[in-house]
């Protein structure tokens, strides 16, 4: 560092860095910042290409830990990753001839959670499923294992982008391909008469969609919301309406769409002031010509 510096130890071990490979910040989990440090100096993946294959070359296999769906135990399952398809697989059995899901890498995102999942290598992802969010929570024992299975995930998700758009330029295509969530936690929630009384749920806030859980693992949400932008009729408030009864928690949030308000509380003015914050910031965002398409095939489950 005495000798060279920052700059010139930066243009030697990022010399090679691929467009799509995640650099972390500071507010990242720890695998990926330890990684980050490992494939820069230890293996000097950034420096011989050829290090970069195992998520590189568009063809992924292998066995991570899956969670049951309906049991929650972590088992082994075969994953496959194929960019000429455009899709993750995964398998029952090592043998079996037909996949037990297929995710299209046009809609699927991947974001490390390792609190939620309860360890430190902890991958949660989401694809579109019947234009509905499916989760699913895998891991693997080695961080280098599982940090390249997500690095493969967003080169795919790259090239499937460059062409999808052939125009655009790969500072406009790296945003796109992975993305964590706005805000995450709990709130209580009524339903669209506002006559029964609230009940606790798990919240994401995934770009415009607000998916509701009754738990933070579970693989569907109960119900989805999409926000749309001010221009569109969408707002949000700070408290209830009035009538409002039913509520155990004191920090209420109103949404108002164009077709109903959704009523929430949460339990500190501190999460309120965040909530609102995240909401605002999705609110005050103009809509994209296809979050229109979104909005219209939007099914909310009540």
């Amino acid at each position: 560092m005495a000798s060279h510096g920052n700059e010139a130890a930066r243009a030697t071990f990022e010399s090679k860095v691929p467009p799509f490979y995640y650099r972390p910040t500071f507010s990242d989990c720890q695998l990926l910042r330890e990684q980050w440090i490992r494939a820069k100096y230890e293996r000097q993946e950034f420096v011989h290409v050829e290090k970069q294959e195992p998520y590189s070359t568009g063809y992924r296999e292998g066995l991570l830990w899956k969670r049951g769906r309906d049991n929650g135990q972590f088992l082994s399952r075969k994953f496959v990753l194929t960019e000429r398809e455009g899709a993750l697989k995964y398998f029952n059995k090592n043998d079996a001839k037909e996949p037990k899901a297929v995710m299209k890498i046009e809609h699927l995102n991947a974001t490390f959670q390792p609190a939620k999942m309860g360890h430190p290598h902890g991958l949660q992802v989401t694809y579109l499923k019947d234009n509905s969010t499916r989760n699913i929570f895998i891991y693997h024992e080695d961080g280098k294992e599982i940090v390249d299975w997500f690095n493969a995930l967003r080169a795919a998700r790259f090239h499937y982008l460059q062409v999808a758009f052939p125009g655009a330029s790969d500072a406009d295509l790296v945003p796109k391909l992975s993305r964590n969530y706005l805000k995450e936690g709990y709130m209580e929630k009524t339903g669209p008469k506002q006559t029964e009384g609230f009940r606790k749920r798990w919240f994401t806030m995934d770009d415009r969609r607000l998916m509701y859980f009754k738990d933070p693992l579970d693989a569907f949400a109960r119900g989805e919301v999409f926000i749309g932008s001010k221009e569109s009729g969408y707002t949000v408030l700070e408290g209830l309406p009035l009538s409002t009864q039913g509520h155990h928690w004191p920090h209420g949030i109103t949404i108002v769409t164009p077709d109903r308000k959704f009523l929430f509380t949460c339990e500190t003015e501190s999460d309120q002031r965040e909530w609102i914050a995240a909401f605002q910031k999705v609110v005050d965002r103009p809509m994209l010509p296809q979050e229109y398409a979104v909005e219209a095939h939007f099914k909310h489950k009540p």
